[in-house]
């Protein structure tokens, strides 16, 4: 992993100063609920960010290695969405808020589900789900996709394992009741077994902004570049992050932070800024639902700094159709789009194109060379588009090498000028195809 050095490193440079602010916050508690929990060091704060390009920026501790905790539940989810797919998974565990702690007892009266899979019981439906041939298996998967989403290999702590065994009743109460409800599938023991193993896996916090940083990247690791599950599910996992990622503390997150989340007990917070970067923190104290202070505190603050929340309006930039006009009386469109499309800056080039299409039959020359890339949405647009010039009986070239999902019937070109000159060479015959009987046009 990069880190900026030299020059002025402004991102390090933030992360110092709220490491330096924050660092001084006492309030909060050190889990003890799992006895191997409490001997963790109350002072230890560690920030890191993992941007889309794999660049990483650290303060404070963050070599300590750390138990996961419930920090693995959005990256086994992954997993689970990646294999089985979303209508499947929606069978044993719900979607919704629970606006309860997170080893509450939260099954539906009726359908007998979870709420969600951010709490205990959803996390241990979730992890039941894992394809595999029997237990040992079913964790080396889920150890394999941790070490994944980190770019590296991680392990378990033998010792948390064994005190989250020796502690663990309520969460094999969990087990048993969704047994009897039918949601859970296969033996209540060996599920939460899988799962206590699963949430005593070790990682820094800089592991875990490349973990986070790996879902803000439509499930491509930024460091080693492999995808590790496909857009869509990374898609699901940031809503439910979004939703319920924070406890019964979701709802104030949202609004005051505004960044798909999840904490775990053991004082560790991943925060995902879509399409930008990871951010984790460790902190063990926590607050009184279980996050840890000094890490909601620095997130808090740094969304607010740098305009970070998901609903904020973003900021303008070069706009996507530089150029929108005609040559040759008006029987040619020239409209020249750049940047990158998605829906918005598609929608732009989409509105130029259509004041084309209802007027008379004449020639469209699209130049795309100075756009630097589509999603997946935009590409549909435009195919559409295109296609409806062309049936309206527009000569449609477009410039650049940008792929499509279909091939289309425009013609191409990687030269403008060439496809202007085209396009003028064409119209007689655009005409004449349009020509009615009395040879009005």
């Amino acid at each position: 992993m990069s880190s900026s050095r030299g020059g002025v490193d402004v991102v390090t440079e933030a992360l110092a100063e709220l490491h330096g602010r924050y660092g001084a916050l006492s309030e909060g508690r050190v889990a003890d609920y799992i006895p191997q929990l409490a001997f963790a060091d109350r002072d230890c704060f560690g920030l890191a960010l993992m941007s889309m390009d794999g660049h990483g920026y650290r303060a404070g501790r963050c070599g300590v290695s750390f138990t996961l905790q419930s920090l693995t539940k959005p990256f086994v989810l992954a997993l689970v969405l990646a294999e089985l797919g979303a209508d499947e998974v929606r069978r044993s565990v719900g979607a919704e808020p629970s606006g309860e702690a997170y080893n509450a007892i939260s099954l539906d009266a009726v359908t007998g589900r979870p709420a969600n899979p951010m709490i205990n019981a959803g996390a241990i439906a979730v992890t039941a789900l894992v394809p595999a041939t029997g237990p040992g298996e079913r964790f080396a998967r889920i150890l394999e996709c941790l070490g994944r989403f980190a770019g590296r290999a991680l392990y378990v702590d033998e010792d948390v394992y064994r005190s989250e065994v020796a502690t663990g009743d309520r969460n094999r109460a969990l087990a048993y009741l969704m047994r009897g409800t039918g949601v859970l599938r296969g033996d209540p023991g060996e599920s939460v077994d899988t799962y206590f193993r699963q949430c005593a896996v070790r990682a820094t916090v800089t592991d875990l902004a490349v973990m986070g940083a790996t879902l803000a990247n439509g499930g491509i690791n930024p460091v080693t570049r492999e995808r590790v599950v496909p857009e869509p599910v990374a898609v699901q996992v940031l809503s439910v992050m979004a939703m319920c990622g924070m406890y019964d503390a979701a709802g104030s997150w949202m609004l005051n932070v505004g960044l798909p989340a999840k904490s775990g007990v053991s004082g560790g917070l991943v925060a995902v800024s879509p399409d930008r970067f990871g951010i984790a923190v460790h902190s063990p104290p926590l607050d009184a639902v279980g996050n840890p202070v000094r890490g909601v505190a620095a997130l808090r603050e740094l969304s607010e700094r740098f305009g970070l929340h998901l609903m904020r309006n973003a900021a303008p930039g070069a706009p996507t159709v530089p150029l929108s006009t005609t040559t040759n009386g008006g029987r040619i469109a020239l409209i020249v789009a750049q940047g990158r499309l998605d829906f918005t800056a598609a929608e732009r080039v989409l509105f130029a194109l259509e004041q084309r299409r209802a007027g008379a039959p004449g020639a469209i020359v699209l130049a795309l060379e100075r756009v630097s890339g589509m999603d997946s949405s935009a590409k549909a647009m435009l195919e559409r588009a295109l296609t409806l010039l062309m049936e309206a009986g527009h000569d449609v070239t477009v410039v650049g090498d940008l792929p499509f999902r279909t091939h289309g019937t425009w013609k191409r070109s990687t030269d403008r000028a060439q496809a202007l000159t085209a396009a003028e060479r064409a119209l007689p015959a655009v005409q004449d195809r349009h020509r009615d009987p009395d040879g009005n046009r």
